[in-house]
């Protein structure tokens, strides 16, 4: 039989196999993650008619002559190449902006391993974040001295987790106080004792403003500063503590009152709350803290304060420093003013609790570049609840689909070298968003015509070896 018939065979199988890619790549140009097959040719082997010849005498060298005897299958490679995106907005579904695959798994102990490309997860009865076919992903968690652990686990998002209640250990009392506010006191005529005066506190001129504070079990008590400015009456100063009354003296004259444009009176005046028989006082010294300004309205003295708790024995649920051995709290917050002003604006500083907050439950979460999944509590904390693993691969394309849009590692793929999102060498995390299929119709169409018309074209030989053969068998006649 003529070699041309086996060589048109062996173009028809091969062309129809490459159909059959053409055709799946097609059918899942809209596969989430699916990376597209390319099928490429090669020669089979030639027969030798005759061999070369090198030159001699006065000849020259000859070629070989041979006949080809049909193609076969180069290879048929996964093309990683980035698909397009689509924007859903839904938080679990997550596309890799660069190099890395997803990890799942099926198995309890994680140990049994796919790769994919496919973000379209889902949170199931238990909060894990699995695949439509419920495999779960795979990622880091934190350990319970709140540090990232280096073992891969499934990722689980505890709809019911909550965050324990913090005590303030500090506050910042800072911003503005107003250099052209009114005296804290003013004169009256003593209705009691005629011809006589004393001095009454002017609220216009005192300005209270408040913060929440907060305990070890989350209760909260309003710590309320008052400031005012310091005042001479008569030529003396008064003193700290008189700045806490209400009224004082009795003067035979109307008393005259002066004020210096740099001193003020800052006074914790409450702290709303406490438990019965519980107290506080302010050290170093418990009494309203004078406050000096220089001329340019910055604080020229003072800066540091400290609220001492003391007296009920339900205080001690904590605030402050905790110390682990003794299992108790120093009971003392830290008061920092060294931020505050004085200038002709009005009034705006305000003292800030740095810390502290009630007991609260995951109200939402995101999940951000770098895969860190952060957790929404409804006291307002953040806390980071895991973070998604990504793996990649020296040679992505000896991986080897197994369905489901997964992979798994073959020997010449390599091992997976696993790490964080949008860190050496790994893509980034886009939330909300989809890899699509990486099939290009145009391209697609345009193979299918050449494989089309290459089978067509094979077909032929066979079609005319054979008229060959039939003119050959009708020579007998």
């Amino acid at each position: 039989m003529m070699r041309s018939m086996y060589s048109g065979v062996s173009g028809l199988k091969v062309h129809q196999l490459k159909m059959d890619v053409i055709g799946n790549n097609i059918a899942n140009v809209n596969t989430v993650g699916y990376k597209k097959g390319q099928v490429t040719f090669q020669e089979v082997f030639s027969q030798v008619v005759k061999g070369a010849g090198a030159p001699q005498g006065g000849r020259g060298g000859t070629n070989p002559q041979q006949i080809g005897l049909g193609l076969k299958v180069g290879a048929i490679n996964t093309v990683h190449t980035k698909g397009s995106t689509q924007r859903t907005d839904n938080p679990t579904d997550l596309m890799i902006d660069g190099e890395g695959f997803f990890i799942v798994s099926d198995d309890p102990n994680a140990e049994n391993r796919y790769y994919t490309r496919a973000g379209n997860f889902a949170l199931d009865k238990e909060g894990y974040l699995v695949t439509p076919d419920g495999y779960k992903v795979l990622g880091y968690k934190y350990d319970e001295n709140g540090n990232w652990t280096s073992e891969i686990t499934p990722i689980k998002i505890n709809r019911s987790e909550t965050v324990a209640p913090t005590t303030t250990k500090n506050i910042e009392i800072r911003d503005n106080l107003d250099s052209t506010a009114e005296l804290p006191f003013k004169v009256i005529e003593d209705s009691t004792s005629p011809g006589t005066y004393k001095l009454v506190r002017d609220d216009e001129g005192v300005y209270v403003t408040d913060t929440i504070i907060k305990d070890s079990h989350g209760n909260s008590y309003t710590v309320k500063v008052e400031f005012m400015k310091a005042i001479t009456v008569d030529g003396t100063s008064l003193n700290p503590a008189d700045y806490k009354n209400d009224e004082f003296g009795s003067y035979a004259t109307q008393p005259t009152i002066d004020w210096s444009s740099n001193k003020w009176i800052m006074n914790i005046k409450s702290i709303e709350g406490l438990p019965s028989g519980a107290s506080f006082q302010i050290s170093p010294t418990d009494e309203p803290q004078e406050i000096t300004f220089d001329n340019n309205g910055e604080l020229a003295s003072g800066g540091n304060l400290t609220i001492e708790f003391t007296g009920s024995p339900d205080l001690p649920v904590g605030f402050g420093e905790y110390d682990e051995t003794s299992g108790t709290y120093s009971n003392e917050i830290s008061i920092d003013y060294t931020q505050l002003t004085q200038y002709a604006n009005e009034f705006d500083a305000k003292p800030y609790a740095i810390e502290g907050n009630s007991a609260g439950s995951l109200d939402s979460f995101a999940i951000g570049a770098n895969g860190v999944i952060t957790g929404s509590f409804t006291n307002g904390e953040k806390k980071a609840l895991g973070q998604i693993a990504l793996a990649k691969f020296d040679n992505p394309m000896g991986l080897q689909k197994v369905g489901n849009n997964f992979f798994e590692n073959t020997p010449n793929s390599g091992e997976p070298q696993v790490g964080k999102p949008a860190n050496s060498g790994f893509g980034s995390i886009n939330p909300g968003t989809l890899e699509m299929s990486n099939v290009d119709l145009s391209m697609e169409f345009t193979e299918m015509i050449k494989t089309q018309r290459g089978f067509q074209a094979n077909s032929r030989v066979i079609t005319t070896t054979d008229e060959m053969l039939q003119e050959l068998v009708n020579m007998k006649r």
